[in-house]
């Protein structure tokens, strides 16, 4: 999609804003290389297992998450050859237990919500590795020395000869010689070097060699020759161990290249949930609903608030950097600190209704340039491309959004320094390239229509750019502040007005968007307002009537019809929409009832089959316990079950076959991995 209006829209923010809420580094990068889609079955799709997730949220479902790392770099190595250190290794067997917990979590909760339980088929299954890495390392990436036979003989080796060393060396310490030569009576390490802290006067009565002097040169720290036999054999034998753990470490490493391919294609998934799980948080912080797809071209937006507004109000830290605290004065603490004011309320965005595609496609937005009308454009762009995200988006119900080719929109001063563009000539431009990408498929939006040169050429542009628009057939919205171009939509019955509403006391917009209504410039109001004085205004008031002539009630009589039809069109949506929520919500609790019908069925079909020795569950006594049918009396629809060291007699109707019992939730079950002894040689 056109990528200037994406830029325009602020698009890259809401990526930010969905970004924020991905739990690991996976879903961020999903969530910053998020597209629009121009196909409607995926965007069906996206807002199908996005709402999915939202509901399983809701319930208190969140899927673990938790230890999921961003391991590709490290398994693309490990696919090459190249050996993974302990503390990568460590990474990724974490997050082989955040796959084997995701993979348990789709599977318990599939039946629910079946998009999301599909993804399963997709994860793919690595215990043994796991089990391979968590059997060689230990909680703080350390080579067990349990890891093999050869790396425990070596360590107690090691043991014992460091044990000869520390004897000999308290033996050392408990002569009265030594003592005096030391500066301190103990022994320590340098490297792997155990050493006698000497004073530097008497460094020649140890015998032995010099491994670090103190920064002030009063200490020597000597190895004594004494031990300097077991030194070299522990050295010896710590090079052994060195080796032994870097064939350790490239054995667990072989076990990840192996699983690289599948390995790599599960984190893409799990990259995909992460993302949709960031989507799902993303909708329920805001109170966003996924809008109706319509493939009738039709765009209705009921209630419809602009995003980043929202996000701005709330100082959501996705996009909105908190001031740094100012320095304290120096006399901060001889003196109270004034009280802080009390925290504003967040503002609220002003939700607007805009529909096109019903009776027009074409949408002329008039009045006052004070910002108002530019807002009502980006919300309405900004939802379309969030829709095609697969994103839910902050609107009421009965929202229909279709799926655009593009979404094309010139919006703003684009003054070009670096062509020597004048802000008119930009606009023109970039019109020609809207144009030259316009389909009856595309969202059109442009902002300032006509402006930036001689009002009446203005106009002329302004009335060709919409006639080429109506030609196209494509949806669009203009804004202008130019008076002939009001008169346009009164004229074309495939165009419609609309105003946003604007205060005159406070100079304020009030973002309404009034569809039929047209808008007022309010010039005349607004200088009586900033107290012009009132004989120029009263003259201004007569070229205006002069130059308006005795069309005007015409126009506003056709406006005022136009207006009241837009009303009742309005009432006509919210009564649409209402009608499709109770038959939504009608048709959501029949298949809850067929399905309970339909699992009732299943389950007294399973008891009429149960025999001693089964396995089932009482559900009084605990999904967590497990039992066994020692016997049935079919007489007295009865059973006899075993429950650890316990019988119990209960009716048949409280056995819950453990096939069809619900899944005990626990950590999965450790699988047997390949034995590093195997590959010893």
């Amino acid at each position: 999609m056109d990528s200037h209006t994406l830029e325009l829209l602020g698009v890259s923010k809401i990526k930010e804003l969905v970004a924020a809420r991905a739990a690991c580094s996976l879903g961020k990068e999903a969530a910053r290389a998020l597209e629009p889609s121009r196909d409607p079955a995926e965007v069906a799709a996206r807002h199908a297992v996005t709402t999915e997730m939202v509901e399983a949220l809701r319930s208190g479902l969140r899927p673990p998450l938790g230890g999921l790392h961003d391991i590709r770099p490290l398994v693309r190595r490990a696919q090459v050859g190249a050996m993974l250190e302990a503390e990568e290794l460590s990474q990724v067997a974490e997050t082989l237990r955040s796959v084997a917990s995701l993979a348990d979590w789709l599977e318990r909760h599939g039946e629910n919500f079946p998009r999301l339980g599909g993804m399963r088929a997709d994860v793919g299954e690595f215990g043994p590795v796991g089990t391979a890495i968590e059997g060689c390392l230990d909680a703080r990436s350390k080579v067990l020395d349990t890891a093999s036979r050869r790396l425990s003989t070596i360590r107690a080796e090691m043991g014992e000869v460091e044990g000869k060393i520390q004897e000999k060396l308290r033996s050392m310490l408990r002569s009265p010689d030594v003592k005096r030569a030391l500066r301190y009576s103990n022994f320590t390490m340098v490297g792997h070097h155990y050493v006698l802290p000497v004073a530097k006067d008497h460094r020649g009565e140890i015998p032995g060699s010099v491994q670090r002097t103190s920064a002030s040169n009063e200490t020597v720290y000597v190895e004594p020759a004494a031990i300097a036999e077991k030194s070299a054999q522990l050295s010896y034998l710590r090079a052994r161990e060195q080796k032994e753990i870097r064939r350790i470490l490239r054995w667990l490493t072989a076990q990840v290249g192996q699983v690289a391919d599948s390995l790599l294609g599960t984190l893409a998934n799990l990259a995909e949930l992460d993302l949709i799980y960031a989507k799902a948080r993303y909708s329920i912080d805001y109170q966003m609903r996924a809008a109706d797809l319509s493939d009738e071209g039709k765009l209705v937006l009921r209630r419809a608030r602009h995003p980043l507004l929202s996000a701005i109000f709330r100082r959501d830290p996705a996009i909105f950097a908190e001031p740094a605290p100012d320095p304290a004065p120096a006399d901060a603490l001889e003196s109270p600190a004034p009280p802080r004011p009390a925290p504003e309320p967040p503002r609220e965005v002003v939700p607007i209704d805009v529909h096109l595609g019903l009776r027009f496609r074409i949408l002329v937005i008039t009045g006052p340039n004070t910002g108002g009308k530019t807002v009502a454009l980006k919300t309405v762009g900004l939802l379309a491309v969030m829709s095609q995200m697969g994103l839910h988006v902050p609107a009421a119900e009965g929202s229909q959004l279709p799926i655009f080719d593009e979404v094309l929109a010139d919006i703003g001063d684009e003054q070009s320094l670096e062509q020597s563009l004048s802000t008119f000539s930009s606009h023109v431009r970039r019109i020609s390239e809207i144009f030259g990408k316009a389909t009856e498929r595309s969202l059109i939006l442009l902002d300032e229509l006509g402006a930036g040169t001689d009002p009446a050429e203005g106009a002329a542009l302004g009335r060709a750019i919409l006639d080429e628009l109506d030609s196209v057939g494509n949806l669009a919205m203009v804004t202008t502040h130019i008076g002939d171009l009001k008169t346009y939509a009164l004229t074309n019955a495939r165009a419609e007005n609309a105003a946003v509403e604007f205060d005159v006391e406070t100079l304020q917009p009030r973002y309404q968007v009034h569809i039929g209504d047209v808008g007022q410039s309010n010039a005349l109001k607004i200088a009586r307002r900033l107290d012009m004085a009132e004989h120029l205004v009263a003259r201004a008031q007569r070229y205006l009537d002069q130059a308006q002539g005795s069309t005007v009630p015409e126009w506003d009589l056709i406006a005022k019809m136009r207006k009241e039809a837009e009303a009742s069109r309005q009432e006509a949506i919210a009564a649409q929409a209402e009608a499709e929520r109770t038959r939504d919500a009608l048709a959501e609790r029949l298949l809850t009832l067929e399905l309970e019908s339909r699992r009732e069925a299943d389950l007294v079909d399973a008891r009429a089959k149960l025999q001693p020795g089964d396995k089932v569950v009482v559900p009084r006594l605990g999904y967590d316990r497990p039992g066994r049918i020692v016997k049935i009396d079919p007489r007295k629809k009865t059973a006899t079950v075993a429950v650890g060291h316990m019988t119990w007699d209960v009716a048949v109707d409280e056995l819950m076959p453990q096939e069809v019992a619900p899944a005990a939730v626990g950590k999965p079950a450790r699988m047997k991995g390949p034995r590093l002894e195997d590959f010893e040689g």
